[in-house]
C-alpha cells in the first residue's frame, strides 16, 4: 500500500513537470521570436548578417558576446529575418549587407563600404550608435522591427 502510493506521487510529480514544461510554466521562461524586416536593400547579392544582443558593452559587434544570436541569410529576397526562442528583455540588433559574401563588413578609410543598419533605426554620428539607442524592450508577445538599410559609399 505504501509502495503504491509513492508510486503514485512519483507519477504526479512527473506529470505535473511535463505540464509546466510543454506549457511554459515555472520551469521554462516563455521565450517569443522577434522578426526584423530589412528594408532598402541596394541589391539582392551576397549575404545579410545579423545580431541580436542583450549586452550593451560589446554592442554592435556581437562577435564579443558568447551569449549573442547571429543568423546569415542570402540577401536574394529575404528581407525578413527571424531570431527564435529570445528569452524576454533589452535587446538590439546590429546588421549589414555582406555583398560580396567574404563574412565580414568591408571598409574604404574606415568608412563602411557595404550597407548597415541598427534597430530602432539608431542614428549614426561619428561611428556606431550606443546600444541605449537601438535598444527595445521584448515582451513574452512575438515582435517585428524594421531596420533601414544605410549606405555611404
Amino acid at each position: 500500500m505504501k509502495a503504491q502510493a509513492i508510486r503514485r506521487a512519483a507519477t504526479r510529480g512527473l506529470v505535473l513537470g511535463a505540464l509546466a514544461l510543454s506549457q511554459g510554466g515555472a520551469v521554462l521562461p516563455d521565450r517569443t521570436t522577434v522578426l526584423v524586416d530589412v528594408v532598402g536593400l541596394r541589391s539582392h547579392k551576397g549575404l545579410i548578417q545579423a545580431c541580436l544582443t542583450a549586452d550593451p558593452g560589446t554592442f554592435p559587434d556581437c562577435e564579443k558576446d558568447p551569449q549573442a544570436l547571429h543568423q546569415t541569410v542570402p540577401a536574394a529576397g529575404n528581407d525578413m529575418i527571424a531570431f527564435q526562442h529570445v528569452l524576454p528583455g533589452r535587446y538590439a540588433v546590429a546588421l549589414f549587407h555582406d555583398e560580396n559574401a567574404n563574412g565580414r563588413l568591408d571598409k574604404m578609410f574606415m568608412m563602411p563600404r557595404e550597407g548597415f543598419g541598427f534597430s530602432r533605426d539608431a542614428p549614426i554620428r561619428f561611428g556606431p550608435p550606443r546600444f541605449s539607442a537601438a535598444a527595445f524592450t521584448l515582451g513574452e508577445a512575438q515582435m517585428t522591427t524594421s531596420i533601414r538599410m544605410r549606405y555611404l559609399l
